[in-house]
């Protein structure tokens, strides 16, 4: 039987998301990006335009293979703290590696004996890959965080009441902050711990773990603000309590003080985290005092003049941590914003030196990543650059070229969909004229990742190409 008009329409509509996506995902991978607060009202609105399709294929696709990965929980780990509890958080301090010289052993350590025995030492930004062998709660933390963001704004993508992204999403917060024997204790006394002799104690250091706390507060508003059946006043109810608890925590113990006190990033991710819970459990006054505390005081000397960001230049990696405190920024100016967005924007105050985040990024993007051989982050900038753009404007492109320059499938980036405006440089056009604004959005993954790193920055999950292309017919069955 001859096909019908619609169904040769949807066939060739296919085929030229197809031929799109396989010249696309052959440079692209899924990736975690340092932090970002994404406005629920905006992805609510759905005022997004057809040069927004491709990010939204990548976003439904990057949904559908975190979640495979779920649900995660603190009590994975095969270590017990030191509490005995293994709702406990724990990490191991990053850059922190053992010196056995005065171990005092006579015959080869064991890797347990190792970690307890030999005293570590600071190698400030070269990452220790043990510190993720037994315990790895970062890691999962940073899968929930991204997995919660993406499926929360798959949901409100497929205009469905209810459906396995927002399933996901509930499944995933009830089983890391809620349940009783997999919730995680709202402290992060032992994260980030420096190995060695003695009773092991958390590190100020360690309340960066879950930066990413901002992306999951996002993702629960959207399901709140949406009115998703499946995020019940119940669970409402049970999340603000651990949140409230969290944040007593982050304002009392020595520890979160010590953090909040840092100068760099470790300071800027700080206020991302406590802001943000500020605006999940309804209080968007203290969340705007949050963001306003961090931006009259440690913001005032972390950028210069001429947009240098000293306290990330002298690090071991500049070029990522130029970055790395640039997503810290933006992110607070934008958890600032929606707190209170009648108050004077973030993004234009200036710090002592009269920079502003714009100057930062300026400065920047004059550098490579190759200049100080830190090419695995050179994509790192590209979410700063669209983010800048889109709060300060474009109108000579510099930045909509730099992207085209550095990424030159920008448009297909998840961060795309909430950097508006931005200018797609005329490359969603392709994707228009083949169909893919129109076409509805697919509800596979087609994507697929693994894999990840350290929580310094932008995490690259690698898929294979035949792998990507046969998740995206898998998914583009439904179309027909």
């Amino acid at each position: 039987m001859l096909p019908t008009l619609a169904t040769s329409n949807t066939f060739f509509r296919v085929l030229a998301i197809f031929n799109l996506f396989a010249s696309l995902t052959s440079v692209h991978a899924a990736t975690s990006y340092a932090n970002d607060f994404v406005d629920p009202d905006y992805i609510l609105a759905k005022d997004y335009g057809s040069s927004g399709s491709p990010a939204k294929l990548t976003i439904a696709g990057w949904a559908r293979e975190l979640a495979a990965k779920g649900p995660w929980t603190v009590t994975n780990k095969t270590a017990t703290p030191p509490t005995g509890d293994k709702r406990t958080y724990m990490s191991w301090a990053p850059y922190w590696w053992p010196d056995c010289s005065q171990a005092g052993n006579t015959t080869a350590l064991s890797d347990e004996q190792v970690w307890t025995t030999c005293r570590y030492i600071s190698r400030d930004g070269i990452f220790n890959p043990d510190a993720r062998l037994v315990v790895n709660d970062v890691g999962a933390f940073q899968d929930l965080s991204d997995a919660v963001l993406y499926n929360a704004i798959s949901w409100a993508l497929s205009n469905a009441t209810s459906n396995e992204y927002s399933k996901n999403v509930v499944n995933f917060v009830n089983t890391w902050f809620l349940d009783e024997t997999t919730g995680m204790l709202p402290n992060l006394d032992y994260a980030q711990q420096i190995r060695g002799p003695g009773d092991p104690k958390g590190s100020h250091t360690g309340v960066l773990d879950l930066k990413g706390m901002s992306k999951i507060v996002s993702g629960i508003l959207i399901l709140r603000k949406g009115n998703c059946p499946d995020w019940t006043s119940e669970l409402d109810a049970r999340m603000d309590d651990w949140s409230k608890r969290y944040i007593t925590w982050l304002e009392t113990a020595d520890l979160a003080i010590e953090e909040a006190l840092s100068t760099n990033n470790h300071g800027s991710f700080y206020y991302n985290q406590l802001a943000a819970l500020y605006l999940l459990v309804n209080n968007n006054p203290a969340a705007r005092n949050v963001t306003d505390t961090f931006f009259r005081g440690i913001y005032m000397n972390q950028i210069e003049a001429n947009g240098e960001q000293p306290l990330e230049a002298a690090r071991t990696r500049p070029y990522h941590y130029r970055a790395y405190n640039l997503a810290a920024m933006i992110t607070n100016a934008r958890i600032g914003i929606y707190a209170a967005p009648d108050a004077p924007s973030p993004f234009q105050f200036k710090t002592s030196q009269g920079a502003t985040i714009q100057s930062a990024l300026d400065f920047a993007i004059t550098f490579k990543a190759s200049d100080s051989k830190e090419d695995n982050y050179a994509s790192e900038l590209n979410p700063n650059v669209a983010a800048v753009a889109a709060e300060y404007g474009d109108p000579d492109g510099k930045y909509a070229g730099y992207l085209k320059v550095n990424e030159p499938d920008y448009p297909a980036e998840a961060w795309f969909l909430w950097n508006q405006p931005l200018s797609d440089s005329g490359l969603s056009a392709q994707a228009s004229m083949s169909g893919v604004a129109s076409g509805p959005e697919p509800t596979t993954s087609t994507r697929p990742s693994t894999g990840a790193s350290d929580n310094g920055g932008v995490s690259v999950r690698n898929g294979g190409v035949a792998a990507i292309l046969l998740g995206f017919l898998s998914a583009s069955i439904a179309l027909w």
